[in-house]
């Protein structure tokens, strides 16, 4: 497998260990639909975070939440649309960004909620 293809999986876990960690219970992890694939979908009390996670290796390209894209975005929303519709759910719905950064071996985790709106 490719470094950053394993890179990206041990941040997506890195952000399922957080996100437990700090009471969110993880209920669907790469749900995908048509072209959008959302990392994690999670809940905490009354609120259903759909968590994109980005995991660099440096900064030198930017921080890892830049990377999130208007078309991603847009792609996300039609997703969590269908999946909240499709399961009949009454919740308010959140969009966070999980950047996380290797430095010196170890991994800089930083939990932006409400990252981005849908429009």
């Amino acid at each position: 497998m490719a470094q950053h293809n394993e890179l990206g999986k041990k941040g997506e876990q890195l952000a399922v260990d957080f996100l437990l960690k700090n009471d969110y219970n993880i209920i669907e992890r790469n749900y995908r639909f048509e072209k959008a694939e959302v990392d994690i979908i999670a809940q905490k009390e009354d609120i259903l975070a759909v968590v994109e996670v980005k995991t660099r290796s440096t900064l030198d390209f930017g921080n890892p939440q830049d990377f999130v894209k208007p078309k991603q975005i847009k792609n996300l929303v039609k997703a969590v649309d269908e999946y909240v519709t499709v399961n009949n759910l009454d919740v308010e719905v959140r969009f966070d960004i999980i950047a996380i950064v290797k430095e010196n071996g170890d991994y800089k985790i930083e939990h932006l909620e409400n990252a981005f709106y849908h429009f």
